[in-house]
């Protein structure tokens, strides 16, 4: 049995992210999103204006005459949600921990998703694969999906992005939308986001909070690694201190962005203490900016 509070938690979710569906989201994931597969249809003879790259030579070289493949519009699309619950999500320094905003996120993309008729499938990992659902259509299924989030808990504390993005390869075969939410603390996984990146239409959403880039002057403070366990004492009042740490705060932060930049990924970055409606409009806007 599931309990209660869970069930609360699911519903009040819900009722939020559906209203923002209604009223901001819907038009665009359409304009973004629909329709970006294309799906073979048949074979027919060569006209004048075909475009000469969809020639089927297999056929033309058969019967003597030159014949064109035909796609048309797929009318669904599948859309995988790929999200990290290693023990680094229990963070945050505002109201919420970067894995609570990773549900509503995940929320909000699936009820957009089903209001255009669309597939939803669930990939849980950590520092192994802890859940699938397989996707499917309709509003129950949304449900299922936000009650393993919100339900789940974590058999592995650290993170590994590389295993998700080969068993995703493995278990998702034609063409989705992904939706890759983390805060990629992980050890290097560029070869696998390209292969992913070329298969499907890969979209990271990245999730920080303020204090893992700036520390303020507290003097001495123990802080745990949560994905180790380890525990450093360090004195945030020494000012060479906090400048190494945002020093290398900054190489992660630009290696992370060269990663997503050479595998041709698009990034939405979420703050846990900023609203997240902005970043997403933001992401939706400037790609169907592109797409014109």
């Amino acid at each position: 049995m599931i309990p209660r509070e869970i069930l609360k938690k699911v519903r009040r979710v819900e009722i939020t992210t559906r209203g923002l569906v209604n009223e901001v989201f819907s038009g665009e994931y359409h304009s973004v999103f629909k329709g970006r597969g294309m799906d073979f249809a048949e074979v027919r003879e060569y006209q004048y204006g075909d475009d000469i790259r969809s020639i089927d030579w297999n056929v033309t070289a058969r019967t003597g005459h030159p014949f064109v493949k035909v796609f048309e519009e797929e009318r669904e699309l599948t859309v995988m949600l790929v999200v990290d619950v290693s023990a680094s999500g229990d963070f945050g320094t505002r109201e919420r921990m970067k894995g609570e905003v990773a549900v509503e996120i995940c929320a909000l993309l699936a009820f957009s998703a089903i209001k255009n008729n669309d597939k939803v499938g669930l990939i849980i990992f950590s520092d192994r694969i802890e859940k699938f659902v397989p996707p499917r259509k309709g509003r129950p299924h949304v449900l299922r999906v936000l009650r393993e989030l919100f339900y789940h808990k974590p058999e592995g504390r650290g993170t590994d992005i590389q295993g998700a993005l080969e068993y995703l390869t493995r278990v998702v075969k034609r063409r989705a939308v992904v939706f890759l939410v983390s805060d990629f603390k992980a050890p290097p996984f560029e070869k696998p986001l390209s292969v992913a990146g070329r298969r499907h239409d890969l979209i990271a959403v990245h999730l920080g909070d303020d204090r893992e880039t700036s520390l303020p002057p507290l003097g001495y403070m123990e802080f745990e690694d949560a994905e180790t366990g380890e525990f450093h004492t360090v004195n945030t009042a020494d000012a060479a201190f906090r400048e190494k740490f945002e020093e290398r705060v900054a190489r992660a932060r630009a290696q992370l962005e060269r990663t997503f930049r050479r595998s041709r990924v698009d990034v939405i970055d979420i703050q846990t203490d900023q609203p997240y409606v902005q970043p997403l409009m933001r992401f939706f806007k400037e790609r169907e900016g592109r797409l014109r």
